[in-house]
């Protein structure tokens, strides 16, 4: 499962990073009771794509700190699951992060890096790439990205640049697990602020949308099917939908003599009435947010989430 979870800020000051929106005092009066409403708000929508079974590994981008992150996991039904945090701060300076949870008794963990975003010597003050591999239960070794990419806010073109230049360090972290192995399992998730047919992702990145021929080594992006209703996707902007928020896969977690492997049918994108409000202005439906501009609502996310199931072969 990946989720941006829309400004999941404390409600306590970090001379740090520029939170000062989301304090008691602060333009949105981010007082303890929204703080603990969108806590449990995430719970829920971490519970409701599992169903019976809470996912075993949820990316998330949009986190202040560690401690909202501890806070989701042990003082929400959720501690029940056991989940286990990976998060770093990040340079980005509204203080946003990626952060992988994941149950331990599923996904055993081998390796952690955070991958820095540095053109030359300077950095990009953005998130990290959030890199985690590990073992299911099934003893199958998942390469997994979590992204969040550069923003639009700056204006397309200029940012696109931004995204281009991420997308090109991810590739080069993708191109050294396939070198060994071309038959790596790997899983690329996160908000890239860019669709599917974007430069960044289906260029720089090389991602493949033509699921009905699979090679080894390749990558194909799941979530292009949902570009073909244009009703629906993870965001919406001025009354237009995009699908931000995608799952990436190697080729090796797309055949079926794969121990651990899935269908082009096995992506999912979240959106029950319950994350939905209606579009006023622009008509049919949008995400319910947590604010409407400055106006609190209590609602959820500007974005929908995505997941994927994974199957497993019994042998």
């Amino acid at each position: 499962m990946f989720y941006n979870v829309e400004n999941f800020f404390d409600n306590e000051n970090d001379s740090l990073i520029l939170d000062d929106e989301f304090l008691p005092d602060g333009a949105r009066h981010w007082t303890n009771y929204k703080y603990k409403k969108k806590l449990n708000n995430i719970y829920k929508v971490i519970v409701a794509v599992g169903g019976w079974e809470p996912p075993e590994i949820v990316g998330l981008c949009e986190v202040e700190n560690k401690y909202v992150l501890e806070d989701l996991v042990n003082k929400t039904p959720l501690a029940k699951y056991e989940y286990k945090i990976i998060h770093k701060e990040s340079p980005d300076q509204r203080g946003i992060d990626v952060a992988l949870l994941y149950r331990k008794n599923k996904f055993n963990i081998l390796q952690t890096r955070f991958i820095p975003i540095i053109r030359g010597n300077i950095s990009l003050n953005t998130r990290d790439i959030l890199f985690v591999k590990g073992v299911t239960g099934t003893k199958d070794t998942l390469n997994i990205f979590v992204n969040h990419w550069a923003s639009r806010y700056s204006g397309i073109i200029k940012s696109s640049k931004k995204r281009n230049f991420i997308a090109s360090v991810l590739r080069q972290y993708v191109d050294s697990i396939f070198a060994p192995d071309m038959h790596a399992n790997i899983i690329i998730m996160g908000d890239f602020n860019d669709e599917p047919l974007d430069e960044s992702v289906l260029r720089t990145l090389d991602t493949k949308t033509d699921l009905s021929e699979i090679i080894p080594g390749r990558l194909y992006n799941l979530s292009y099917v949902f570009r073909n209703n244009n009703k629906i996707g993870s965001i919406k902007y001025k009354g237009t939908w995009f699908m931000f928020d995608q799952f990436i896969v190697s080729a090796s977690l797309l055949q079926r003599e794969n121990q651990l492997y899935l269908e082009s049918t096995d992506i999912h994108l979240f959106s029950p009435d319950f994350l939905l409000e209606e579009d006023k202005t622009y008509y049919g439906f949008k995400p319910y947010r947590t604010y409407n501009g400055y106006r609190y609502q209590g609602g959820f996310s500007d974005h929908l989430p995505v997941y994927i199931d994974l199957r497993r072969t019994m042998k």
